[in-house]
């Protein structure tokens, strides 16, 4: 029977278009690229000594690639060439954005495939899709290939090149990135504007009024001050971030005016001196595309960048929504109908926009998707239907998306919003206003469905709020209304508010670094890597993040313009549809043009070379005032200040970010030499002061030696069950006095410890090491229940096994079950073979099959260093690219 082989690279991909295409079809996983850019060690020896071994890219023979099947796909490449042997036509079905037009061509590269091969695109994995796809083959798109090869070219020409110069004045380990650094120079830059920002204090009043008269009479409703005689109360927004008034027409009310206005309005009459009604009308939001879905998870459903795109893709790859990668918010003639129609059907005809909605996007290169992020299909599956088959964040994403498209077709939110203006003389003859606003809506139209949610606003609370139904009293002007509870309130004016992963997403996004398919990479990876942690969903940068960027910033200010990086993506979209030639750009980013004058013109190669002396430990130290300095450290950042010639240095807490560094914050932690202190009191045998401390690596107890005394005072760590406020000068003793002989084993006459260790608390007899359960049994076990845990057989560290977390099936790579378990370092994914810890970003909940299989990947490919005997094995898949 003639077979057709259908490529895809996720597994559960392979999985859900089998199961619609039948028995004639045989679907398998690549389980993403097969190949990529070798690395040194997998080079030809010959090739090593050469130019080409740096980069594993011929330069001078046009910027040729060498590639090299990774070691953990060699097993599925066979595979795949055993199943092809018995097919007569080949289809590529990988994703449809470059990523997967690259998956695609190196795959057709590898194979070499001896039958007809088509190319086809899933744009949403339904029977309709996979119908549409099969009826419209086509070739592999060339031109995306290129601009993919270029992209991963000129990353692996920028990392090479620059990282090194990072591990060499300032960590090793460390990495640089043509989006990944600008994105961590955003995040460093709106620290900076932190740390340089100043306070202004600014007041206004409150009121509480009340209609005497009419059909309203008595209702309140509370109103603030916004003119003092005839001028606008200045708010925050009047401010620079230096504290100076930027309007010098808003009158700046301090403490001083707000206490007599308040006073001289005791007395004061007041009444209606405005009411304006003008019509409010808002329209729906677009549906979404990869950035703003990624925003919406955040705000919504509290998702990280990278936890929101693995849901998306989970559900793309089950066949519930369209393609999760798009920078087009535009829906087929197919979807806007199923949209209109199913909104229809649950909220009637006058709550559909009476002709369909076109949306389009504002960027003219977005081109990597045909269609928003929607719920596939021709007709949408109800997010009540699919309780049984949903669960947690997939069907909370579903559902936001469901009604993130419906309502796109939906008509407009349409009411009245009213401004009622209250007028006052104070005893000292000064005409004040204030104003309250509210909002009816007559007709809700999307808003009955869905509404989108917004970053809070800096100035949020200055501004005139409009509320779905915020109905004011009926009032006419002249008329008299009561007044009670007028008080002064005082504001500050605020920093600029820390980018959370959303606002991120988003601010890339405006400013055109990277593409959808990147944002939450480039956001994760910046995390993970330790340059930025997240604090109450804010991105908060390191110093180390400070140390890295102000190296760039000085040595190669071109390559992390914001300006110079979205030219780049620009040229990658010239690339893709054929306008510029991938060896022609790649030569002038590395090479140069000698054209310009902002440096770029030099090129990366002469930039790198002509790169001069780099003081490593100024571009390391950062000046707090009064003669102290941070300087970042191979174990941390650290103060430093001499006083009468001796130097002080003192630990900085990572949990304190650097906008709270100041100089007085500075002197408490050098005063207390990194943290708290308590005197617990005096040790009974040797009379040396014995204290509690907070430590970088937690709180511990320590014994305080004379200035002259030779060797090191004893320490103990605080068990997790001990605070540094609580802790006794007994508990202190004890925990000084670990390791603690618990007795001797009478068979054996051998000496049993109680030790506490690296990765916890255990017993020791001779080279028999068990775990017990808690660090209290440490001080408390006797020795009869240590000869009982040893008369147990040995399991492991002595701990019966537990079930594991979540179960993930079986890995492509070494077909063994894949589950995520919990360990001494965290949570973590393991075939039985391979262990990854899951990412600080990630929980054990948003991990998908496909993620698991990739992080795994990932650690293999990370791997220890591949044996000299095999580097020859290595030639025969290495290519070089026609």
């Amino acid at each position: 029977m003639a077979r057709k082989l259908v490529i895809v690279e996720s597994p559960t991909k392979s999985r859900t278009i089998g199961g619609y295409l039948g028995a004639d079809y045989d679907v398998v996983s690549s389980v993403g690229h097969i190949r990529d850019l070798a690395e040194r060690s997998d080079l030809p020896a010959e090739l090593k000594k050469s130019d080409i071994g740096k980069f594993a890219i011929d330069i001078d023979g046009g910027f040729q690639p060498y590639y090299v099947v990774n070691s953990d796909k060699k097993k599925i490449v066979a595979d795949i060439k055993k199943r092809l042997k018995e097919a007569d036509e080949l289809y590529l079905a990988t994703d449809e954005d470059r990523e997967g037009e690259a998956i695609a061509w190196h795959l057709l590269d590898v194979l070499k495939p001896k039958v007809p091969v088509k190319r086809l695109a899933f744009h949403e994995i339904t029977r309709e899709g996979i119908s549409r796809a099969l009826e419209n083959p086509r070739e592999v798109d060339m031109e995306l290939v290129e601009a993919q090869e270029a992209r991963r070219l000129l990353d692996r020409l920028y990392g090479y090149e620059v990282s090194p110069v990072l591990w060499r004045k300032i960590q090793s380990g460390l990495s640089a990135g043509r989006v990944q650094s600008v994105t961590l120079r955003l995040v460093v830059d709106r620290e900076r504007e932190r740390m340089a920002f100043q306070s202004a204090e600014y007041w206004d009043l409150k009121g509480t009024f009340t209609a005497t008269e009419g059909k309203d009479a008595g209702r309140s409703f509370d109103a603030r001050l916004t003119t003092v005689d005839g001028k606008r109360v200045a708010t925050g927004k009047d401010f620079d971030d230096r504290g100076t008034r930027t309007n010098s027409k808003a009158v700046h009310v301090h403490a001083a005016l707000a206490g007599a206005l308040a006073a001289g309005l005791a007395e004061a009459s007041f009444s209606v001196v405005g009411v304006d009604s003008r019509p409010y009308k808002r329209r729906p939001a677009a549906p979404f595309i990869t950035s703003t879905l990624i925003q919406e998870s955040s705000r919504k459903l509290r998702l990280g960048a990278r936890q929101a795109m693995g849901v998306a893709q989970a559900l793309y790859q089950k066949g519930y929504i369209t393609y999760m990668r798009s920078d087009s918010p535009g829906l087929s003639g197919e979807a806007i109908r199923a949209a209109r129609k199913q909104a229809t059907a649950l909220y009637g005809a006058d709550a559909v926009a009476a002709s369909p909605r076109v949306y389009a996007s504002a960027d003219s290169n977005a081109q990597e998707a045909h269609e928003a992020i929607r719920p596939a299909g021709d007709s949408f599956r109800t997010p009540d239907s699919l309780r049984a088959e949903l669960t947690g964040d997939e069907f909370r994403m579903y559902e936001m998306i469901w009604k993130r498209t419906l309502a796109s077709q939906m008509a407009d939110a349409v009411g009245t919003t009213s401004t009622v203006r209250i007028g006052a003389t104070t005893a000292a003859h000064h005409a004040v206003e204030f104003s309250a606003s509210g909002t009816i809506l007559t007709a809700p139209g999307f808003m009955a469905l869905y509404e989108e949610s917004r970053d809070k606003a800096r100035y949020e609370e200055d501004e005139t709020k409009v509320e779905k139904e915020s109905r004011l009293p009926v009032l006419e002007q002249g008329q008299k209304v009561g007044a009670e509870g007028i008080e002064p309130l005082t504001h500050a004016t605020t920093p600029p508010p820390r980018f959370t992963q959303g606002s991120m997403i988003k601010e890339l996004e405006d400013r055109k670094l990277g593409r959808p398919s990147t944002y939450a990479a480039m956001v994760d990876v910046i995390i993970d890597k330790g340059y930025v942690r997240v604090e109450k969903q804010a991105l908060v940068p390191t110093w180390l993040a400070f140390a890295m960027i102000r190296l760039l910033e000085e040595h190669f200010a071109w390559l992390i313009d914001y300006d110079f990086t979205a030219d780049m993506e620009e040229d990658l979209d010239k690339i893709a549809g054929g306008h510029l030639s991938r060896i022609d750009w790649l030569s002038e980013f590395y090479f140069g043009s000698g054209e310009d004058e902002d440096g770029r013109g030099q090129g990366l190669k002469r930039l790198v070379e002509d790169l001069g002396d780099i003081d490593a430990r100024a571009n390391s130290t950062f000046e707090i005032g009064d003669g102290i300095a941070l300087r970042v450290g191979k174990y941390g950042p650290y103060l430093e200040r001499e006083v009468d010639g001796e130097k002080q240095t003192a630990s900085v807490p990572d949990e304190l970010a650097p906008d709270e560094l100041t100089v007085a914050k500075a002197e408490e932690l050098l005063q207390n030499q990194g943290g708290d202190e308590r005197v617990l009191g005096t040790h009974p045998e040797s009379g040396l002061e014995i204290v509690a401390k907070a430590g970088r690596f937690g709180p511990y107890v320590t014994e305080v030696l004379p200035e002259d005394a030779k060797g090191r005072p004893k320490t103990a760590s605080l068990f997790k069950s001990m605070a540094l406020e609580t802790v006794t000068l007994d508990q202190a003793l004890r925990l000084m006095s670990l390791p603690r002989v618990v007795g001797v084993d009478p068979a054996t006459n051998e000496e049993i410890t109680a030790q506490n260790g690296r990765f916890g608390p255990y017993l020791k007899k001779g080279t028999d090491s068990r775990t017990i359960e808690s660090e209290q049994q440490l001080l408390d076990i006797t020795l009869e229940e240590a000869l009982a845990i040893y008369a147990q057989p040995k399991r492991g560290r002595g701990r019966a096994a537990t079930p594991p977390l979540k179960e993930f099936g079986e890995d492509p790579t070494s077909g063994k079950p894949i589950v995520a378990k919990s360990g001494r370092f965290g949570d973590y994914i393991t075939d039985g073979v391979t262990n990854v810890t899951i990412p600080k970003t990630e929980t054990v909940e948003s991990v998908t099959p496909e993620r698991a299989i990739e992080l795994l990947a990932e650690k293999r490919a990370k791997g220890p260093a591949k044996k000299p005997a095999r580097r020859t094995a290595a030639k025969k898949p290495t290519t070089r690219k026609k």
